[in-house]
C-alpha cells in the first residue's frame, strides 16, 4: 500500500467502498476520476504498477492481483463492490503471461469476491468477444455466441474471462454481477482501436468498408457507474452514439490513407511488427474488413445507460492530449 493513505472517517464509512483494478492505465484512470467526484463512492485502487497522479484520497494498493496481498484487501470484509477492468493487452506479451495475468488474475479475484462477500462484481469485457465475421447479422445482442477466438487467437483470453465472469454470474447468487461489452473505446488510451486512428497514413484494405461503433472514454466510465446501481445485474453490450463506416471516421480526423490489397497487408504487417515498425497486431484486420455491431438496447431499459457524447466528439477523443 501507498504511503498517503488515511484512515476513513465517519463520513467515509457510509459511501459504498469500490476496489478498480487497472486503476494505472489510462481507462482505469478515467473510471476512478468518474467515482471519486461521485460522493456515493470511496475508492481504491488494485494495480502492480504505481499511480503517480492518485488523487490523495485515494488508496493505491501496488500489488499483484493473484498474490496474497490482493487477498488482503478483501479480507476486512468491507469492499462492497469490485470494478475489474485490469486486463494485459500487450500483443508481446508471450501467451502464457496472458493467461496467467488475465484469466488466473480474473479467477483469483472472482474468487476472492466469494470468500469475502463482495455484494458487487462489475467486469469490463468488449463487444470484441462475439468476433468479426462476414455472417454476422447487422447487431448482435447478449445472447450470441462469443466467436472471436475462431478467427483471431489472441482474443481467448478474453473471450474465457467473460466465460469465467459469465460462471460466476450464475454461481455466485449473492453477488449481482455485470458484465460489460463496450464497442471500440476511443480516447487517450492505448487500445488497438484509437492506436489505429492515430496512424498517418492509416491501412485500408481494397474493396472494404465496414460499419463500426465507437464510445467514448468518458462513456465507458459512466456505464461502469450505472452498473454499480444496487440490484443492477446481467451482461450488457454498451453503445456508442451510433455506427458510421471507417471512411468517415478516417475522413473526420482528417487522416490520410493507405489502401492495401488484404493478401499483401496481413505479410505486410506482420514483418512490420515482429521488426518493431508497427504496433498493430496483423490479427486485428478482421475489425477494419467485417462487421461486429452490437445493440445496446437492453443497457439503455435496464441500467438507464446512454452515450452523452457525440459522435463526432466521441471520434475526435483520439486526438485529445495525454
Amino acid at each position: 500500500m501507498s504511503s498517503g493513505e488515511r484512515a476513513p472517517g465517519r463520513d467515509d464509512r457510509r459511501r459504498r467502498k469500490v476496489v478498480i483494478t487497472g486503476i494505472s492505465g489510462r481507462l482505469g484512470r478515467v473510471v476512478a476520476r468518474a467515482l471519486h467526484h461521485d460522493p456515493r463512492f470511496l475508492v481504491e485502487g488494485l494495480d502492480r504498477r504505481p499511480f503517480p497522479e492518485r488523487p490523495k484520497d485515494i488508496v493505491h494498493h501496488q500489488v499483484d492481483v493473484r498474490s496474497k496481498k490482493a487477498r488482503d484487501v478483501f479480507r476486512a470484509g468491507d469492499v462492497d463492490a469490485l470494478v475489474h477492468m485490469g486486463l494485459m493487452h500487450d500483443p508481446r506479451a508471450t501467451p502464457a503471461e496472458l493467461y496467467s495475468w488475465n484469466v488466473g488474475g480474473t479467477s483469483k479475484l472472482l474468487e476472492y469476491c466469494q470468500a469475502y462477500g463482495v455484494p458487487k462484481v462489475v467486469v469490463l469485457s468488449s463487444a470484441n468477444v462475439y468476433g468479426p465475421r462476414p455472417e454476422n447479422p447487422q447487431f448482435l445482442s447478449e445472447e450470441a455466441p462469443l466467436l472471436a477466438a475462431q478467427r483471431f487467437p489472441a482474443m481467448r483470453d478474453l473471450v474465457e474471462i467473460d466465460h469465467v465472469a459469465s460462471t460466476f454470474f450464475w454461481k455466485a447468487r449473492d453477488t449481482d454481477t455485470v458484465i460489460l461489452r463496450p464497442v471500440h473505446i476511443l480516447g487517450r488510451v492505448r487500445n488497438a482501436p484509437s492506436n489505429y486512428l492515430r496512424l498517418d497514413p492509416i491501412p485500408v484494405l481494397l474493396g472494404f468498408d465496414p460499419m463500426a461503433q465507437v464510445i467514448h472514454e468518458r462513456d465507458v466510465a459512466e456505464a461502469v457507474l450505472c452498473a454499480l446501481a444496487p440490484g443492477a445485474r446481467g451482461i450488457y453490450n454498451v453503445v456508442g452514439p451510433g455506427e458510421v463506416p471507417l471512411s468517415v471516421i478516417i475522413r473526420e480526423l482528417g487522416r490520410r490513407t493507405l489502401p492495401i490489397p488484404h493478401p499483401v497487408a496481413r505479410p505486410l504487417y506482420a514483418l512490420a511488427f515482429r521488426l518493431g515498425l508497427s504496433s498493430y497486431p496483423v490479427a486485428e484486420f478482421d475489425f477494419i474488413r467485417y462487421v461486429c455491431m452490437v445493440d445496446g438496447a437492453r443497457a439503455e431499459a435496464e441500467l438507464g445507460f446512454r452515450a452523452r457524447a457525440t459522435l463526432r466528439e466521441t471520434i475526435r477523443a483520439v486526438d485529445e492530449p495525454s
